[in-house]
């Protein structure tokens, strides 16, 4: 299957009605004609996010599936009146995407087999939409609840149109938005925000893990006017937004439904916020008598990694779930009364990805379920352990770090206890590209020199994992541990045996000897390191011999290991930061500054992600035979 096959469902069929906002109620005709584009890009987006799944890339199915009555009234509208709005179905949640390839295809910027490719490696359809890359979309949406700050900018540049922002339950939690409500109210922006509220996010119920939190009335409370109402109603659906572009300044249509409507085995559910099961989808398919689709589906292979690692076993493990595991090994150790004066975790909506979940489940006592609300869960959590014998712990995506850097800061001058875990660091595994990358990690060390002890910990395998959870868990100051989304290799020594295995124990700040070799060094860390470690391995089977350095403490100098690597030829570092402020952007200082001069070079992340999972690896020069390529040319 490629893009070039049929796509199964006749996008032909979608009807380009228009809507006049100066008429509220809908003839029988236009309801007609809303409810069959309703179900057609239902079912489209069902089939073709459906392939992500069957792929293993994953994707979002409930979140535009949902919204699709919005849209295509947004649609009809923009349609009738091209100058009276900014014809940009902006959303600020973003794994929404599935909305704007559909409706790219739909207006012909998009060939439509090309859906059939979602999420995957080199097809330009990444799990958040990004301007530039893939046609037909008109904006990048970044991360969750970044847009609506953003499109009050661009109401203000377009005086006279209104301008729509699509939100929901769970984007309305970040802090952003309560800034944009403010500015929007005080500034009278026209802009309309158009709200799927289902009570469903990721790890769980806003109504149960937020209690006394509600979409419309806080809104209510920054003083837009909201109108409230079922989205599943077309008329009253319409009646509500006409009435929102018929009254100037800033208003908010709040649509409730259960999460992913309609879809049996899936209504209601927090899985219906990921992507649907491909069992799901078949039935759902199937019953709708979309024949084609279901046959589509069933003949879709996932694609597997063909490479194969030396100088690693074949031990995979989830280092975001290590971390959890590790974590409840510690607290197991304590009485339940030391571990409630002593321990608190606070989650931001995202338990079962970074690993928290096992806590949750073991340890309740000292656990706080969360909402999307990653600057104030950490503060809370840093002002825990602001007295010293408690320590507060949080975690969430590695892209994310970058929202917390002032919060960080305040960590450090108020000398807190904490213990943060951010997985999804890199790029490996990353189908949402770009946004979600998780690079710029260097940032949460941003204290003086003088400032308090900060640590950047990024641990190579599972065991290491453990090893270091263990080592640092008691420690004081501020503990920074990184993981990937993908599983990575048990690490081998030379002998091939576990590096990492038997009696080893982790030690804060030391470089660790993976390799010895003659010819010079390569230093990397992370999921970097079984590639590196491959890498070495090819270059010895052609005799040269490349050492190679672990570096799990990222930016502490171990100044004998920078002695003994700085005397070799040449060292290159290899890691998936952001070439621009990762490891590699300061290791030719730290050598310089002590009068080493070795041939140097660094490789990192440094281009627009391809999607896909592994295949970012490749995509950014970071895979074994990159690696060799460079050893070699150092070496020339």
């Amino acid at each position: 299957m490629n893009s070039e096959t049929p796509f199964p469902i006749d996008l032909s069929a979608y009807q380009a009605l228009t809507l006049d906002p100066a008429i509220p109620t809908l003839t029988d005709a236009q309801r007609s004609i809303l409810k069959a584009n309703i179900q057609l890009c239902r079912d489209a987006i069902i089939f073709f996010t459906a392939t992500g799944a069957a792929r293993g890339v994953g994707g979002h199915t409930g979140g535009p599936y949902d919204t699709v009555p919005e849209v295509v009234i947004l649609d009809a509208l923009f349609r009738s009146g091209p100058d009276q709005f900014v014809p940009i179905f902006f959303d600020e949640a973003g794994h929404r995407v599935a909305t704007q390839y559909l409706m790219a295809a739909i207006y012909g910027d998009l060939p439509v087999e090309q859906l059939t490719q979602y999420r995957a490696a080199h097809a330009h359809l990444p799990g958040h939409p990004e301007l530039g890359l893939t046609p037909g979309v008109k904006f990048s949406s970044g991360r969750l609840g970044h847009m609506w700050p953003y499109v009050n900018g661009v109401a203000i540049a377009n005086p006279g149109k209104t301008v729509f922002c699509l939100g929901s339950d769970g984007s309305q939690q970040e802090g952003n938005d309560a800034e944009a409500a403010r500015l929007a109210v005080a500034q009278h922006i026209n802009v309309k925000l158009i709200i799927d509220d289902n009570d469903v996010t990721i790890a769980g119920h806003p109504s149960k893990y937020l209690p006394g939190f509600t979409v419309a009335k806080t809104l209510a409370g920054h003083g837009l006017k909201v109108l409230e109402g079922d989205g599943e109603d077309v008329d009253s659906l319409y009646a509500r937004i006409c009435e929102a572009i018929a009254t100037p300044g800033p208003i908010a249509v709040v649509n409730k439904r259960p999460m992913s409507v309609g879809i049996e085995g899936l209504e209601g559910s927090t899985h219906g916020h990921d992507v649907i099961s491909v069992k799901l989808a078949l039935a759902y398919l199937e019953k709708r008598g979309l024949t084609a689709a279901v046959d589509y589906l069933k003949q879709i292979q996932q694609p597997k990694n063909p490479d194969t690692f030396m100088g690693s076993g074949s031990k995979w493990g989830s280092n975001r779930n290590v971390f959890g595991e590790a974590v409840v090994a510690m607290l197991g150790a304590m009485s339940e009364v030391e571990r409630k004066a002593s321990v608190l975790v606070i989650d931001s909506d995202l338990e079962g990805s970074c690993g928290l979940k096992i806590i949750h489940e073991k340890h309740p006592e000292v656990f706080i379920p969360s909402g999307i609300m990653e600057r104030g869960n950490i503060s809370a959590a840093a002002g825990f352990g602001m007295e010293k014998g408690k320590q507060g712990i949080f975690a969430t995506f590695a892209a994310f770090l970058e929202m917390c850097i002032s919060e960080i800061t305040m960590a450090r001058l108020n000398y807190s206890n904490l213990l943060c875990h951010f997985s999804h660091s890199g790029i490996d595994d990353m189908a949402d590209n770009t946004c979600h990358f998780g690079l710029n990690n260097f940032f949460a060390d941003n204290g003086l020199d003088d400032g308090y002890d900060t640590k950047l910990y990024f641990p190579a395998d599972a065991a290491q994992m453990t090893a270091c959870v263990k080592a640092v868990f008691h420690n004081p100051g501020l503990r920074f541990i990184f993981s990937t989304r993908s599983k990575t290799p048990n690490i081998l020594d030379s002998d091939g045996n576990d590096l990492y295995g038997g009696d080893y124990t982790f030690v804060p700040g030391k470089d660790e000897l993976v390799r010895e070799g003659s010819a010079g060094y390569i230093v990397s860390f992370g999921d970097a390191l079984y590639r590196a470690a491959d890498a070495v391995e090819r270059l010895k089977q052609e005799g040269i011999e490349v050492g190679l350095i672990n570096k799990p403490t990222l930016n502490v100098i171990d100044e004998e290991m920078l002695a003994k690597i700085g005397a070799a030829p040449f060292v290159l570092v290899v890691e998936a930061f952001n070439r621009r402020t990762g490891l590699g952007s300061r290791f030719g200082s730290w050598l310089l500054e002590r009068g080493l001069t070795p041939k140097f070079a660094f490789l990192g992340t440094h281009i627009e992600g391809c999607g896909g999972l592994w295949e970012q690896y490749p995509h950014q020069g970071l895979d074994p035979v990159s690696i060799v390529s460079k050893v070699k040319e150092l070496l020339k």
